[in-house]
């Protein structure tokens, strides 16, 4: 008679937590970047149905390990990459920087990882590699040489610094992940998008640093003092806020004398020494007033143009550039170049001035003289409807404010009462405030940021950690700030994450 088989192990485990909950763990193999055992974890509240439920989690999880193991296909990262490079839509220039980023900080580390082995916890552990250092180095003493292969190390072969990757670049790692691994789900090579627990990247803060009017005089006196092309340039880059690209294609057809106005229509791109003719970055055209001093200007600067093209016997039609190195003006100039003039430009000065930060100038000074935020924002060509330009410039929408406060101090009627500064009036709206809990107030912060526009949907809430320090608060009085906009609707809370502004 044969002998009873012996009853199979269960897989996975079912543990008691000091809450009266449960908690499902389920063996699901090796980090392959660690070589340390990995599991999965589910946890079920305490309640009457908590052991149904934690089997239902443990067959779940079996089944995710289970797929993992026998996946849909056997294919690498760097083979979904290679796929997904060649089918993304977006712009050249926008096409060479994801396939530098891949390069350079993904495809090292993941290349030669399965898909379907990729998760959460690797991709969180990239990121956190990445902002220890963005060479991939194992943190051990070694050289950076500048030449490969054998040779004697000389002076140019220096120890290697670690130098952490910066924030930008590393949302930038982050969302090109999301896009591949959004097309292997959709084309059925995984069934989970393993970026979906992993955590998402931080918001990069706005710090704009426009020149000050004394340095915007000096570079603007300086351009005029080397050519009048260079000058009339950095004049309009200053004055319409006009970026690099757009105005290196700006053509005498943009010039609308009669009317007073510039129109934008596209932009120079390059590459290395390729450049070519595009849209402009939101894809729109844009019309932008320019005041009787500039429209002068270009009277002056079309007439010497036309000058110089009659002495290499041409003639500037409509289409010729505004700004060219050949005689007839048919030719932009390259955008490198004019970055790279500028810049040796503010170093004579004895500044270190790139020619964006004269975008910024434009866009602060019209702030600062009252103009509302949608209105700067249609001639710096912003989307979004002026929200891009009060997340960036929110420090000088508030001193704007600040003088609008004023204005109404000086010419408002005098109140029908006296005041007395010892033991002023305080009504009833204020004195509530003030005695408001301070998680209370923590809320009424964050919710008048986010009605403001300062706050848009999708950013993420400041840490706990952070609203601690900010207002220093013990973290249960934060996390009830965040319980309170979170039952408003006002922002989306998931355990292990950042709350997001719904």
């Amino acid at each position: 008679m044969a002998s009873a088989r012996a009853p199979r192990r269960q897989r996975g485990e079912v543990e008691t937590l000091p809450s009266g909950g449960l908690r499902v763990r389920v063996y699901a193999g090796v980090d392959p970047l660690t070589g340390k055992r990995l599991y999965l974890t589910e946890s079920v509240p305490a309640g009457a149905r908590a052991a149904k439920e934690a089997e239902k989690a443990r067959v779940r999880l079996i089944s995710q390990v289970d797929e993992r193991k026998q996946p849909r296909t056997r294919a690498t990262v760097n083979q979904l990459l290679d796929r997904y490079l060649e089918v993304l839509e977006v712009d050249a220039t926008t096409q060479t920087r994801y396939e530098s980023i891949l390069r350079l900080h993904v495809r090292p580390a993941l290349g030669d990882l399965p898909v379907p082995r990729l998760t959460g916890e690797i991709i969180d552990r990239l990121k956190g590699e990445l902002r220890r250092c963005r060479d991939h180095c194992d943190g051990r003493s070694a050289s950076e040489h500048r030449v490969i292969g054998g040779h004697d190390c000389t002076s140019n072969c220096r120890p290697h610094v670690c130098k952490p990757l910066s924030p930008a670049s590393i949302r930038e790692v982050h969302f090109c992940l999301s896009g591949a691994l959004s097309r292997a789900v959709r084309w059925g090579w995984i069934s989970v998008n393993p970026l979906d627990a992993a955590e998402p990247p931080g918001g990069v803060p706005n710090n704009p640093q426009p020149p000050t009017a004394e340095q915007a005089a000096a570079i603007v006196e300086a351009a005029f003092a080397i050519d009048l092309g260079w000058g009339v340039l950095v004049w309009l880059a200053m004055v319409t806020g006009a970026r690099r690209g757009e105005l290196c294609a700006l053509r005498w057809e943009s010039v609308d004398f009669e009317r007073a106005v510039l129109a934008i229509r596209s932009s120079i791109a390059q590459e290395g020494t390729k450049t070519w003719e595009k849209d402009t970055k939101t894809h729109q055209q844009r019309r932008i007033a320019l005041d009787r001093s500039t429209v002068a200007l270009l009277r002056a600067y079309r007439g010497r143009c036309d000058d110089l093209a009659a002495f290499g016997g041409a003639a500037l039609t409509a289409s010729s550039r505004l700004f060219s190195k050949d005689p007839d003006f048919g030719s932009w100039l390259p955008p490198s170049s004019v970055t790279q003039r500028f810049i040796r430009m503010s170093a004579r000065l004895g500044w270190s001035i790139h020619l964006h930060q004269l975008r910024h100038y434009s866009a602060t000074e019209l702030i600062a003289a009252g103009v509302d935020v949608r209105t700067v924002a249609g001639r710096l060509g912003h989307g979004g409807g002026g929200t891009t330009t009060l997340k960036a410039y929110a420090a000088w929408v508030s001193e704007a404010d600040q003088r609008a406060a004023g204005h109404f101090d000086r010419h408002m009627p005098s109140m029908p009462i006296d005041l007395d500064d010892a033991a002023p009036i305080v009504s009833a709206d204020v004195q509530t405030s003030r005695a408001s809990s301070p998680y209370e107030r923590i809320a009424a912060d964050l919710r008048g940021a986010i009605t403001s526009g300062v706050l848009t949907a999708g950013m993420l809430l400041p840490t706990v950690v952070q609203l601690m320090e900010r207002y220093g608060v013990s973290a249960g009085t934060a996390q009830r700030a965040v319980a309170q906009l979170a039952e408003a609707g006002l922002v989306r809370v998931a355990r292990g994450r950042r709350a997001v502004v719904s």
